[in-house]
């Protein structure tokens, strides 16, 4: 990985460290929101050191998962979101991160993908193509339908899974006008459907 954003650097200093992204959504422009789940306890012992990082706009330990933590770091795009955005291709995820090594899954038009690696090699030469296969679109389809997304995007704005939390479930759902015991549920399948990607594995690396 670059050593130029943090999650490159993080997992270069940090070799052991197991990194799980697992999401991303656009804040602006230039500046991004994700989702990482981090091995390592007690919950948020990464958070400062994150929060260092040149590239880092803001850090929020969201809660203990398993081994690990789930973190939400706000941060300056890296060039990669730019080149996905101009062939308007999907972000697959989770994405595996380790010891400066990340596992990337493309799907793509040849053509597109012809365009990925040169972006690639010029990033990084030493990089590898583990492996290429077809298969149909629809398993490719985003993780989170876009109700779902949305629901997401709405409660992480307002700070549902901030800790310590902004907003606690009854006030969120009476801001998006639903049901508390139905946002309740929209959010649990959310999370479990996020979880469940973070131990999905991947086939295609670079």
């Amino acid at each position: 990985m670059p050593r130029n954003i943090w999650t490159g650097m993080f997992s270069s200093q940090n070799p052991t460290v197991k990194l799980e992204a697992l999401n991303r959504n656009d804040v602006d422009r230039d500046v991004s929101v994700s989702d990482y789940w981090i091995s390592g306890t007690p919950p948020g012992i990464w958070a400062s050191k994150i929060a260092a990082y040149p590239d880092v706009v803001k850090v929020d330990s969201l809660a203990g998962v398993g081994e690990g933590c789930i973190y939400r770091v706000t941060y300056r795009n890296p060039g990669i979101v730019y080149l996905y955005r101009r062939l308007q291709m999907p972000m697959q995820f989770p994405l595996h991160i380790q010891a400066g090594r990340i596992e990337w899954e493309v799907v793509a038009r040849s053509e597109e993908f012809a365009r990925l690696l040169a972006y690639a090699r010029e990033v990084d030469p030493e990089f590898q193509v583990i492996s290429i296969r077809r298969r149909p679109l629809r398993s490719h389809l985003p993780l989170l339908t876009e109700t779902q997304q949305a629901l997401l995007n709405e409660a992480m704005a307002a700070g549902y899974f901030a800790v310590p939390r902004r907003i606690n479930l009854t006030d969120l759902a009476q801001r998006l006008g639903r049901s508390k015991s139905a946002v309740s549920e929209a959010i649990a399948l959310i999370e479990k459907k996020l979880l469940e990607s973070a131990v999905r594995p991947n086939s295609m690396f670079l």
